[in-house]
């Protein structure tokens, strides 16, 4: 997993969204986040200035962020249903076919990136893996 700049976000790749709203995880990010068929996923709204969302789980919830439930930066959850990739909620933007960047987040949360610095650094590094 590269990182693009020095003291920079860790990246994973490119994950493309498919027409089925469906996004692959990178194994890496996979692993490391610890999904599991089964549990429950929480999209959270990211930044203004990269856009996207990240992907939690509610044992990954910080309890300093109050119950994710009631949380206003939640976008949305869904149920993960298959190993190696997460549905999109409807009420997340995504078109078919779009490139979202994976980065390590906090380790509470991986991000899926859609603009921005991270985004146009990312595009220069042809080695960035891609998920379909």
């Amino acid at each position: 997993m590269p990182q693009l700049t020095k003291g920079g976000k860790w990246v994973f790749g490119w994950s493309i969204a498919g027409s089925d709203r469906q996004i692959p995880i990178p194994p890496d990010a996979w692993q490391e986040y610890e999904f599991e068929i089964g549990q429950q996923a929480i999209f959270i709204r990211g930044s203004q200035r990269s856009g996207g969302f990240s992907i939690s789980t509610p044992g990954r919830w910080p309890a300093a962020f109050g119950p994710w439930e009631s949380a206003s930066r939640v976008l949305g959850h869904t149920r993960i249903t298959d190993a190696g990739k997460i549905r999109v909620p409807p009420e997340i933007a995504i078109r078919p076919g779009q490139a979202l960047l994976v980065v390590r987040g906090s380790g509470n949360a991986l991000g899926f990136l859609i603009r921005g610095p991270i985004c146009e650094k990312a595009q220069q590094h042809l080695e960035l893996e891609i998920f379909s």
